[in-house]
């Protein structure tokens, strides 16, 4: 009995919620795939999958069972690929997850450099405001901003940002530059959807931390925080790298700066592996030169 076998066999069935789907993504015969999860569940002593006329579930057993089955397949593959050769060519597919403003100004230069050097890569994105689980979403390596947690991800940390307090020259020549964060309240407060969902920005003052509640004028989005905040409508707390281009132009000036928070790091993941495939090897390698290179993010 090939294990490996039945289990991707399982996997496909799980994936596409049925036997038909299965073997039409395996290219096997209905017949065939149904002997194939009956040799599993026999070998497992573990029914798999609840059956009836009009659908397929998977049991709990079976929920238990597909991460595995997923990680199985996926070592599998990653021996495969490093006894074909450490410098083989990358190919296939690979799915890259980030946040939605640091994907579009950092990750997608990287990965337009990346498919030109690899022609038989294909690449999908997947930028999104909130932390996705690689395993369940089949995300292939995350750029993730924030202190991690302990889990079976490989990390390693390429960059840093800051939380920063910015307003327009306008808006600071007509209301005056706060110089403490106390002030704040009696300033316009504009708030990045997400950035600060307890209405509070937080600082270090006299090396404690500090917490200053404030009142919001205009709660939004990222992008339209940065645009509220260019037109002078108010101060905004935001991270460093969101408005890189307004500092550089000079529509949007830092305040406050010597209150703020210590850094937040940056990392690049991938599901922890005894074998790292090529192509998540070399996107790795070329994605962490050029944010370690990034000025704006160290």
């Amino acid at each position: 009995m090939d294990r490996l076998h039945l289990m991707s066999v399982f996997v496909a069935v799980a994936e596409e919620e049925g036997f038909s789907g299965g073997s039409r993504r395996l290219g096997m015969s209905p017949p065939a795939v149904t002997r194939a999860i009956a040799g599993l569940e026999d070998h497992l002593k573990v029914k798999l999958f609840h059956r009836t006329t009009r659908f397929v579930r998977m049991t709990e057993a079976g929920f238990r069972y597909l991460e595995d089955a997923r990680r199985v397949i996926a070592a599998a593959d990653e021996a495969d690929e490093a006894a074909a050769g450490i410098n083989a060519e990358p190919h296939g597919q690979l799915v890259i997850t980030a946040s939605v403003l640091f994907g579009r100004l950092y990750v997608i230069p990287g990965i337009v450099e990346y498919m030109k050097r690899y022609p038989e890569m294909e690449v999908s994105t997947l930028f999104v405001d909130r932390v996705v689980n690689l395993l369940e979403e089949g995300v292939d390596v995350a750029i993730r901003i924030g202190h991690l947690p302990d889990s079976s991800y490989r990390a390693q940390r390429v960059a840093k940002v800051r939380r920063v307090v910015c307003a327009s020259p306008d808006y600071l020549a007509e209301h005056g530059i706060p110089q403490s964060p106390e002030e704040l309240s009696g300033h316009q407060i504009i708030l990045a959807r997400g950035l600060n969902p307890s209405g509070e920005i937080r600082f270090v003052k006299d090396d404690s931390p500090l917490t200053v509640k404030v009142k919001a004028k205009l709660v939004t989005d990222i992008d339209s925080a940065i645009t509220a905040a260019v037109n002078g409508l108010g101060i905004t707390n935001l991270i460093s790298y969101q408005i890189i281009n307004q500092l550089t132009e000079g529509s949007l000036k830092l305040i406050l700066s010597e209150f703020e928070p210590q850094s937040t790091p940056v990392h690049i993941m991938h599901c922890e592996g005894r074998y790292t495939s090529a192509k998540i090897r070399t996107f790795i390698d070329l994605m962490a030169e050029r944010l370690r290179a990034e000025t704006s993010l160290n």
